[in-house]
């Protein structure tokens, strides 16, 4: 049996086998809009914390934490967006998965939910924006009236970006 991650109390434990969470999306806010990330990208969900500031870095990242040990790089979504700056709140929190092999953290304005979207329920992303954005925007998952834009959290940097995040997190 091939193990697996479970999101379970804010952590996630190796307890469900792979296929049993194809399409499920772990579906957070930033601004008006509900994006997802895939279930097995994730690792877990902390509440904001005090970041470490790293010179000579890009504006999106904020940083690294110390999480149990490891050092965590910590990128700001909403900026990462070319969104508005936003002060934390109470519902500010961490998203940590693991992106090309590296544990990040991704700051989101909050977490909402885990979704199930099958497949026939999502959409490739529209033709029309074709702009850097577009390359790590896997889908658009039609949930009822709404629709959620699914992110591919592996391709959320560039290679060289990626390269730096990992040196970080290394470090």
């Amino acid at each position: 049996m091939q193990q697996s991650q479970a999101l379970y109390g804010g952590f996630i434990t190796p307890e469900i086998e792979e296929d049993t969470m194809e399409g499920k999306f772990l579906i957070f806010n930033i601004g008006e809009e509900d994006f997802g990330i895939a279930i097995r990208d994730v690792t877990e969900i902390i509440g904001i914390q005090r970041v470490t500031d790293l010179p000579d870095t890009p504006p999106y990242v904020k940083g690294v934490i110390n999480l149990r040990g490891k050092v965590i790089p910590v990128i700001d979504v909403r900026i990462r967006f070319s969104m508005v700056e936003k002060e934390h709140d109470d519902r500010t929190c961490i998203i940590v998965v693991t992106m090309n092999g590296t544990a990040v953290g991704l700051i989101v304005d909050s977490v909402e939910e885990v979704l199930d979207i099958p497949a026939a329920q999502v959409e490739p992303p529209p033709s029309i924006n074709r702009g850097s954005a577009s390359r790590y925007i896997s889908g658009l998952g039609k949930v009822g009236e709404s629709v959620k834009i699914l992110l591919d959290t592996q391709r959320l940097l560039y290679e060289e970006e990626g390269s730096l995040i990992a040196e970080i997190a290394n470090n």
